[in-house]
């Protein structure tokens, strides 16, 4: 069974983190919830409050296949300040290993010098955050070799059917967009 950690911070915007999770535990995926904060309640951009799984502190990070950063204000300059999602997204990246980022999120894979050469995607207005890389606005989602990127709120689905295809093989993508009526994932 495949792993995924999906770090969470106060103001992250609920529907690219939750969605994600949502859809990639129906694809059968351990997803684990790794708060940043110094404690387990988070905050969500629209004031909902939730417990995460974990601390990002107490994540055995060798354990996991993919790591997910959903965007959000303050959300994702919360987590570009936590040295254990920074440090993930960097040893994920060069280990081949997933990195997918939403909405402003792909921003902080621009700063750690991840997107150079790739093609990417991120929040309408933020290209310039996408150091390196060749920003693309027309998709919703962005796959370049192991990293994942896409848009905002809006294509969370697709970006979670991404990462479960990713994981798993475009088949079971297909089929779980069936049956949770999605048309739109090819």
């Amino acid at each position: 069974m495949k792993k995924v950690l999906v770090f969470l911070a106060d103001g992250f915007e609920e529907c690219e983190g939750l969605i994600v999770v949502d859809i990639l535990r129906r694809a059968g995926m351990e997803v684990t919830t790794a708060s940043v904060m110094e404690r387990k309640k988070i905050t969500s951009s629209h004031n909902i409050e939730l417990f995460a799984d974990m601390m990002a502190a107490d994540v055995q990070i060798s354990e996991y296949d993919a790591v997910v950063l959903p965007g959000g204000i303050p959300g994702t300059p919360n987590l570009a300040a936590c040295s254990v999602v920074t440090d993930t997204c960097v040893r994920f990246a060069a280990e081949g290993k997933i990195v997918a980022a939403i909405c402003a999120a792909p921003s902080i894979l621009g700063s750690l010098g991840l997107l150079r050469g790739k093609r990417a995607t991120v929040y309408p207005g933020m290209e310039h955050t996408l150091s390196g890389a060749t920003p693309v606005t027309e998709d919703e989602v962005v796959v370049d070799g192991n990293l994942i990127t896409s848009r905002s709120m809006g294509t969370a689905i697709p970006f979670a059917l991404t990462i479960a295809a990713q994981l798993s093989d475009m088949q079971n993508a297909k089929e779980l967009a069936r049956s949770i009526c999605y048309e739109h994932f090819a």
